[in-house]
């Protein structure tokens, strides 16, 4: 069974891949910037004093100018770096687009300088990347695991950034994947978690 969902999975990742490589620019602008438009008038992330998010990618909902918009607005933005030889990662804190070369798969990622790395503190939110999500929450990634295994030490709020077109009915998953919280497409913004685990979270807080 399980290598069955490894299979079904990867069908799909190739899939919703193609689909993205084969967006017209001008379209896929266009819907960047009703989902970044959206993304920064959210009350999770106004509400917010840190910005953990992924640098985009040619096929990914852009991130750049939610970056720079979130640096002018004084929050504090986290990027992540892989850890050499694993699949962990790690979150610095960056003050420019500029700090960031390519590196690990050709993302571009921060220098660790461990008097920069995050460290739980603040009100964070985190922007998910994933290739496609489901009315759920849950998430088809890259299949690396490197988020899978961040965001299972990590209490803040998460949000998925994705073009209607690449959201499914319901995805494959396991018991401890965790959804993101908020769902955001060119269409709409989403509530994906249980209403009660999200009241839970932030009396904890």
């Amino acid at each position: 069974m399980k290598e069955d969902i490894r299979l079904v999975k990867s069908d799909l990742r190739q899939s919703i891949k193609q689909m993205r490589s084969a967006l017209d620019p001008a379209v896929k602008q266009r819907m960047d910037d009703i989902i970044t438009d959206m993304f920064l008038h959210s009350t999770s992330y106004t509400r917010s004093d840190v910005l953990l998010t992924y640098v985009s990618t040619g096929i990914e909902v852009s991130t750049e100018k939610i970056i720079t918009t979130a640096l002018s607005e004084g929050k504090r933005v986290a990027c992540p770096r892989c850890v050499d030889g694993t699949r962990e990662m790690d979150f610095y804190f960056i003050d420019s687009l500029d700090e960031l070369h390519p590196r690990t798969f050709g993302v571009r990622e921060p220098e660790a300088d461990p008097g920069r790395i995050y460290d739980s503190t603040g009100h964070p939110i985190c922007i998910v990347p994933g290739l496609s999500f489901d009315r759920w929450g849950y998430r088809l990634g890259y299949g690396k695991g490197y988020y899978d295994r961040f965001l299972s030490r990590y209490s803040g709020w998460t949000v998925g950034l994705c073009y209607s077109a690449c959201v499914q009915y319901k995805l494959p998953h396991g018991r401890f994947d965790r959804p993101v919280d908020r769902l955001i497409t060119e269409k709409y913004l989403r509530l994906c978690m249980d209403s009660r685990l999200n009241k839970g979270r932030m009396r904890s807080k």
